[in-house]
């Protein structure tokens, strides 16, 4: 056996120690990830010495990159929770497309709201007004369920700034105002593509919220004075209008220009999500009558609840320097050189295994992009961008059992595990590979 194969025979063995951790012993998938690291580390040889540290390095890597991100955006998700701009979005949408086409209608709105919070906490935010909708309408549940998981799904696995996509970025060295260009190009389609059929096939399942979720959620909040629909949409999209801003402006001045340097910083992420968030204040906070210390609260309170993910993230990181220093992304890249396939391709498939076994669509899209990371760094000509979307693209496939997501969809809508397997399970699968196909066009037209 060569030292190539004995290195992927320990990662494969590292990998499905993983699992077990994770779906056999119920372990924390941040302690798992430090496990299996430090696994792979002992078993390739790495000197001791070196395994700490290499570790300690990929997640300061990762983190150094997006933990002010996965923070900010927190803070910016709450805001838009407390001030009811998300109840405003919807009821302007489907005042817009009526109730017939509601399915269309809430499948943009957890697109638009997916792109600052995460998929747990955007459906906890729309399911509500999802209730109210479907009761006042007298349409099935699924009809509009199913393209709000959709949406979610598609903004959080595609579109920076969502942890994932944004540690992929950071450890290919991508462009930020790009990814977020071309994964709304794919992802949005994508969305309105599936979601809205998925609803309208799965409507014929007759279900209704029931037990404690029906009785939490039976009537939407009330907030006596929302953001208007303006302001609450240019308060979202503003962090993406920035980072974009960075990308326009390379392209129109030269690298000398100061209106490209000023661009560039106020594109950054962490700056873009900065004036985001305080304009929030305004917008989500003081217009609304929140006070000063109301505002403070809204802020502190989100942020525990990041403090899972970015652990996961981090450690994610650390696995995939892990796999780096030990020499296994190097014995991958010289293994699959002259392969008839793609780098693009390999990606997917890499992350869609990992998602498939671990369940986690951040641990699937850090662990691969580490490990395709010494590929990328053989074929210069790759398509960063589109190579990041490709690995989010990968991390969507197959939601089951070992998936957060899976449960949560299970259990609000009141679905049996065959029925989330029929509805949710195919609807992340379709995501997926729709997804590889919508980089493989992009990348054959550009």
């Amino acid at each position: 056996m060569t030292h190539n194969t004995q290195l992927l025979v320990y990662t494969f063995v590292g990998i499905g120690l993983l699992v077990a951790l994770i779906v056999r012993w119920k372990m924390n998938s941040f302690i798992a990830l430090v496990i299996a690291g430090l696994f792979v580390g002992l078993c390739s040889g790495m000197k001791p010495s070196e395994i700490g540290k290499a570790f300690q390095e990929g997640v300061g890597g990762v983190l150094g990159s997006i933990a002010m991100i996965i923070g900010l955006g927190a803070v910016l998700g709450k805001m838009l929770a407390e001030s009811g701009g998300a109840q405003q979005i919807t009821h302007t949408f489907v005042r817009v497309f009526g109730t017939k086409r509601i399915h269309w209608a809430i499948a943009i709105i957890a697109f638009i709201v997916g792109l600052p919070v995460f998929f747990a906490v955007g459906f906890v935010l729309l399911v509500p007004i999802v209730y109210a909708l479907v009761r006042e309408s007298r349409k099935p549940l699924l009809l509009a369920g199913l393209p709000l998981a959709t949406g979610l799904a598609m903004a959080h696995s595609l579109v920076p700034p969502h942890p994932g996509v944004m540690a992929a970025i950071g450890v290919l060295n991508g462009d930020v105002g790009k990814t977020i260009l071309w994964s709304i190009l794919i992802a949005l389609p994508i969305t309105l593509m599936i979601g809205p059929l998925a609803g309208k096939l799965a409507s014929r399942i007759l279900v209704e919220p029931g037990g404690k979720i029906a009785e939490q959620f039976g009537r939407p909040t009330e907030y006596p004075n929302p953001p208007s629909f303006g302001l609450t949409l240019f308060t979202i999209l503003l962090p993406v209008l920035l980072m974009l801003l960075t990308t326009g402006a390379e392209l129109a001045f030269s690298p000398d220009s100061p209106l490209r340097r000023w661009s560039v910083f106020i594109g950054h992420p962490v700056t873009a999500l900065t004036v985001a968030v305080l304009f929030s204040f305004y917008s989500f906070g003081v217009s609304r009558g929140f006070n000063r210390h109301q505002i403070l609260k809204f802020s502190e309170e989100c942020l525990g609840a990041v403090a899972s993910p970015l652990l996961i993230v981090g450690a994610g990181g650390g696995f995939g320097k892990i796999l780096n220093a030990s020499g296994v992304g190097t014995a991958i890249s010289e293994l699959t050189t002259g392969l008839p396939i793609s780098t693009l391709m390999l990606a997917w498939l890499i992350a869609a295994a990992i998602r498939i076994a671990v369940g986690s669509a951040t641990v699937a899209i850090t662990a691969a992009a580490g490990l395709i990371l010494p590929i990328v760094a053989n074929q210069p000509g790759t398509n960063l961008e589109l190579l990041v979307i490709a690995l989010g693209a990968g991390s969507m496939m197959l939601s089951h059992v070992n998936d957060g997501g899976f449960w949560i969809v299970k259990e609000y809508f009141n679905l049996t595990v065959t029925q989330t397997f029929k509805t949710w399970s195919m609807i992340t699968t379709a995501g997926s590979i729709l997804g590889l196909i919508g980089v493989l066009i992009l990348e054959a037209v550009m």
